[in-house]
Formats: structure tokens, C-alpha cells, sequence
């Protein structure tokens, strides 16, 4: 219609307060061995694998290369049965159960983005909020000194 929102990186992830020296606009490879990366990208791609597996348990999968290089191979589900099971396996699923693996894998992950701010990691959501607020007004007045 002309007026619907729309999304832009500018919006969010530019003006988003990343921990100091882990910003997108800093090559990965500039601190790939920052120790507070390392336990970030550990935790993520635990909850990732954890998640995986249980959308697409390998007794109901077959993995078969995709023909065109580059891209993932496809998941198929192994027969009619698996298929209907496969059907359930969704996020929205997933998180509305929220078994405890799950929130553990999360609460690894948030101690781990806690830690690279050098926070504790169990702070109350609106205080993790406020000091990103906080943080986000801070750089944005040291940004508007600069020019």
C-alpha cells in the first residue's frame, strides 16, 4: 500500500551495540581468537545442533547431495510415517515446548553474550534492555562528537 514497514540492516544491526572489538563492521578474522567469540560462536553452534537434531532426527532423514554446488543437501523425510512426524518438528513447536535442553542451550549462549560485555550473566531482561539502551546512547553521542 505504500505505507507497510519495511525492514532495513540500518535499522537494527547497524545501530545495535555489539561488545567492544566484536562489531560487524570488524572483519571475523580480526578477532577470531578473542576468547569471548569463541565462547559466543561455541554456544550458537550448540543451539544450533541441538535444534537440528531434533527438527530433523537422522531416523527420520535421509541427507542427499543437491545437485547444484554450494547449496545444503536436501532432508527427505525416510518414509510416509516419518514424513507426518516431520510435519510436528517445527520452531514454533520446538519453543512452545520448551524442553530443558533447550533453555540450557539458551542460557549458555546468554552467558556467553553477557560475558563479552563483561556483564553477569543473570541480569534480568529489562536490565540487559537498559544497558543496551545505555550503551546504544553512549556510542551514538561519542559518534556525534566525531563529526
Amino acid at each position: 500500500m505504500g505505507n507497510d514497514p519495511i525492514y532495513t540492516p540500518g535499522d537494527c544491526f547497524d545501530t545495535f551495540p555489539f561488545p567492544e572489538d566484536l562489531t560487524p563492521n570488524i572483519p571475523a578474522v580480526a578477532y577470531e581468537v578473542d576468547p569471548r567469540a569463541i565462547a559466543i560462536a561455541k554456544s550458537a553452534a550448540r543451539l544450533n545442533e541441538l535444534r537440528e537434531n531434533w527438527l530433523n532426527p537422522a531416523d527420520l532423514v535421509r541427507r542427499e547431495p543437491e545437485v547444484v554446488p554450494g547449496y545444503p543437501d536436501r532432508i527427505l523425510p525416510v518414509n510416509p510415517e516419518a514424513e507426518r512426524e516431520l510435519k510436528k518438528r517445527t520452531l514454533t513447536n520446538l519453543y512452545n515446548a520448551r524442553p530443558t535442553w533447550l533453555a540450557n542451550a539458551h542460557k549458555a549462549l546468554d552467558e556467553a553474550v553477557a560475558a563479552a560485555y563483561g556483564w553477569p550473566a543473570d541480569l534480568p531482561d529489562d536490565e540487559v534492555l537498559a544497558r543496551l539502551f545505555t550503551l546504544n546512547q553512549e556510542r551514538a553521542a561519542a559518534q556525534a562528537k566525531k563529526k
